[in-house]
């Protein structure tokens, strides 16, 4: 058995801790692992805090880690601003052209126009980091080479050069690849196109429908209610699918305070109008045909959300964008040591241009593979409210214009030269 400490208080001397010149982590480490025997009442003495606290790590030590934290932070902060103008052009909203729009889209200038309008364009601002360390590996690549050619470095460096072969045959594979990533996306842009068209046109449709099925005077503030809430479906359906959109000031204006309240507190606030519709229906005063005739049109609404969810839920196979991204990298990676022989520090710009070009097609599917953002969904919801809005407004002046046209119908003749009955069409 070891003998104990004699003197445990020299350990815990704050003279002797703080004053030692010859003090290193490894002492304290050894303090630790010894097998020591304490006195006889199995009780270790208390850490002397001030000995702890003279144990400070060395000025080398703590400076790397800020100095990694520092570079990592300069590192990620082109992404990370790449990322935001990516972000602030999806929430950018969209408008519907008119003919002036379409002139200056067609017109013979419009090349030179995008060209010097390259550097306010979202998708190759977006490109700005995968295409900066894909040029600096080209010069990399072509400083090391030229350093070799140079016997700058010891003979034992090789030249990193390869054949262009393998590059020729995968060449027509990549250019399929991204042909066929592009086309995928853009039927499903155009797939959410087709939708909500067809819940646009469902819209006024059944506006339609209920302005003119609705004829009771009793029913008159429920036909207006209805026709609030009809308006409201498509507002309610853009902020479900887009991200960063505010429901409650889109439809502060279109719902009462008490209906939008409800709307607000449902989970699927979509849904939640189509039932505000449904319900409605039902109070009116209307023969079962029309009634049914009504809620049939309903369905145009659920299959628009069906397919509008099914649209931001589903992308195109997770494998299938994993293997263009990992094909792109793999490439211009390798890129300039394929041109490294024809080239020379050419490969530079070649690289630049190259990783430009086919990663902005890349891009350009990633974009447009969810489509809603790329869509004018605010234009159509205010030309929808702006359509229903003057249907109900023109509604009794048509009505007054047709019953004064069935009111003179005894007159023999209308201004306009035809008879005014069928009978008086007949020849003879």
């Amino acid at each position: 058995m070891t003998n104990p400490i004699k003197n445990p208080a020299k350990l815990s001397s704050p003279s002797s801790s703080c004053s030692s010149s010859h003090f290193t982590p490894k002492t304290l480490f050894k303090f630790h692992q010894s097998p020591l025997q304490f006195p006889s009442n199995n009780k270790p003495p208390k850490p002397n805090p001030k000995f702890i606290c003279s144990t400070k790590p060395s000025t080398n030590s703590s400076s790397s880690p800020n100095q990694n934290s520092n570079l990592l932070s300069i590192l990620l902060a082109v992404p990370e601003w790449a990322d935001r103008i990516n972000e602030r052009g999806t929430k950018k909203k969209r408008s519907l052209y008119n003919h002036e729009d379409w002139v200056l889209h067609t017109s013979s200038t419009r090349h030179v126009r995008h060209f010097l309008s390259s550097l306010s364009s979202r998708v190759i601002l977006s490109l700005v980091p995968p295409v900066i360390v894909f040029t600096s590996v080209a010069v990399v690549v072509a400083s090391y080479n030229s350093a070799v050619t140079m016997h700058w470095l010891p003979e034992f460096f090789p030249i990193l050069r390869a054949s262009s072969l393998p590059y020729q045959l995968t060449a027509p594979a990549l250019a399929l690849l991204l042909v066929f990533r592009t086309e995928a996306s853009y039927s499903r842009f155009e797939e959410g196109k087709k939708a909500w068209t067809n819940v646009i046109a469902g819209t006024n449709d059944f506006a339609r429908q209920v302005i003119a099925s609705v004829e009771s005077p009793n029913d008159s503030l429920l036909k207006k209610a209805i026709l609030q809430y009809v308006m409201a479906f498509p507002v309610a359906l853009k902020c479900h699918i887009t991200y960063g959109s505010d429901i409650a000031q889109d439809l502060q204006n279109l719902l009462e305070v008490d209906d939008l309240a409800v709307v607000l507190s449902s989970r699927h606030r979509p849904r939640c109008i189509i039932e505000f519709i449904s319900q409605s229906l039902q109070l009116l005063d209307l023969d079962a045909a029309k009634l049914n005739m009504l809620e049939s049109k309903l369905c145009f609404f659920h299959e628009g959300i069906g397919v509008c969810e099914d649209l931001i839920g589903i992308p195109i196979p997770l494998s299938y964008t994993r293997l263009t991204s990992r094909f792109l990298v793999l490439w211009h990676f390798t890129l300039p040591i394929i041109l490294w022989d024809d080239c020379h520090w050419i490969v530079v710009p070649a690289t630049f241009i190259s990783a430009a070009s086919l990663f902005c097609i890349e891009e350009v599917g990633v974009l447009i593979e969810e489509p809603f953002p790329m869509l004018a969904l605010d234009e159509l919801c205010h030309k929808v409210q702006s359509n229903i809005k003057e249907v109900m407004r023109n509604e009794k002046l048509i009505q007054a214009r047709l019953n004064t046209k069935r009111k003179s119908h005894h007159k023999k003749h209308s201004p306009n030269g035809w008879p005014a009955s069928f009978e008086d069409r007949r020849p003879g």
